[in-house]
């Protein structure tokens, strides 16, 4: 009978996920992590509602929606499971009432002090923190119950072989639970951001299909017009002083059109074998000078001696946009460090600021045309430079805090050479 029991309550811990991947995924309450709160909530109250009871405990996987909560809804959801496990708790009182709170705030500790580790993990890795710290809430409960036992002297509880094969049963049980309902909530996740990808994917390549066929007809007249200027610029005496003017806002405009050219299409054209450590020196010693202009200090760490084979001069420009927008964030006697580093079969340049930082919605925007956290930025340097590492094989991830900076991992792959075709 415990089997049918607990098995009943698997399904009632898959139910928040079934129900918010198809009924409320698109929908923005299926976002709010205080519905997630409430549906697991509704399913811990009910597997305590339904718990099985035999050998003087009840049997009950009422804390495999909680840390899934925590894990996979955020802390305030968390919370609101917790608070829903605790009045339904209360409502069943009984002698052993304080055990109860005591138990909670123990077993809910653990997952809220490794919740930022845990969104560090990838998702293997996540599964697995699931089932573990899944266990500590059982691990508590028995360590309690064997101290309430000791000192009440009481012999209600007989350790027989009966009772040893519920808590087997009970153990398994609960970590097949943990194990559907984590690798569903990744599934859900990888969908998430498959779509994301693949919009949007769709609107880079639609994006690069207008910069390519604007670009290329305006840059024609630009320079047919730029040319007649350098001519007339010894003629005309008159107006000289308006010709640098003129040429200078010609120049910006072709340096805007190559950018979406850039953007629409990355060539390589110069494929070449160089060690990274001397590009990020290079790198180093070519923004010192802007930086010590701004009253700031620009500093590099090297960890790794990797050597990879791509575009040297197409990924020496995506950096210098990057380690440029982090210059310019940053306020005077503000820092600016590079570090390259070496992870599994990647190696990593990470640029920090201690610059104003942004603000999620800001964050989420990042790499977006037109947009920019600069007065008169277009948001065309850092889609350029992304559009370069995407084209390598890489990634670029941004990471920031209101007041505090931002940082920017630049992923590059070592397992293969860096000489992909242009895309």
């Amino acid at each position: 009978m415990i089997v049918e029991k607990l098995l009943l309550h698997v399904l009632i811990v898959l139910a928040p996920v079934l129900s918010y991947s198809f009924l409320f995924e698109h929908r923005k309450i299926g976002r709010s992590p205080y519905f997630l709160g409430l549906l697991y909530g509704a399913a811990a109250s009910l597997c305590m509602y339904f718990a099985y009871y035999d050998s003087s405990l009840y049997w009950d996987l009422r804390y495999v929606p909680v840390v899934l909560s925590i894990f996979y809804g955020g802390p305030i959801s968390g919370v609101i499971t917790i608070a829903a496990l605790m009045l339904t708790r209360t409502a069943m009182g009984g002698e052993t009432l304080f055990l109860a709170y005591i138990t909670a705030v123990i077993s809910c500790a653990v997952p809220f002090l490794i919740y930022n580790y845990f969104w560090q993990s990838n998702p293997k890795k996540r599964v697995y923190l699931s089932i573990i710290i899944g266990s500590w809430p059982t691990l508590v409960q028995l360590i309690i119950l064997f101290i309430y036992i000791y000192f009440k002297k009481d012999d209600f509880l007989v350790f027989d072989q009966r009772l040893l094969s519920y808590i087997a049963v009970f153990g398994t049980i609960q970590i097949l639970a943990f194990v559907f309902a984590a690798v569903l909530n990744e599934s859900v996740i990888e969908r998430n951001l498959m779509k994301d990808e693949i919009r949007r994917s769709e609107k880079q390549h639609t994006l690069g299909e207008l910069a390519a066929s604007i670009a290329h007809e305006v840059r024609n007249p630009l320079t047919v017009v730029k040319g007649f200027l350098q001519l007339m610029e010894g003629e005309d005496e008159r107006h000289k002083h308006y010709y640098p003017l003129i040429l200078s806002e010609l120049g910006r405009a072709e340096n805007i059109i190559s950018d979406y050219l850039n953007f629409a299409k990355p060539e390589f054209k110069k494929i070449e074998t160089f060690p990274l450590p001397l590009l990020v020196m290079e790198l180093s010693i070519l923004l010192n000078p802007y930086a010590l202009k701004e009253g700031i200090s620009l500093t590099h760490t090297i960890e790794s001696d990797a050597v990879i084979t791509t575009d040297r001069n197409q990924l020496k420009q995506a950096l210098i946009n990057i380690l440029k927008n982090a210059v310019e964030a940053t306020p005077t006697e503000g820092r600016v460090t590079i570090k390259l580093m070496e992870e599994d079969d990647t190696v990593k340049i990470i640029v920090r600021d201690t610059g104003k930082g942004m603000t999620k919605e800001q964050l989420a925007r990042v790499g977006s045309l037109f947009f920019s956290t600069k007065e008169q930025g277009t948001g065309l340097g850092t889609m350029v430079s992304t559009r370069i590492i995407e084209s390598m094989g890489g990634r670029v991830d941004y990471t920031s805090k209101l007041g505090k900076g931002t940082k920017v991992s630049v992923t590059l792959p070592l397992t293969h050479l860096l000489s992909r075709e242009p895309v």
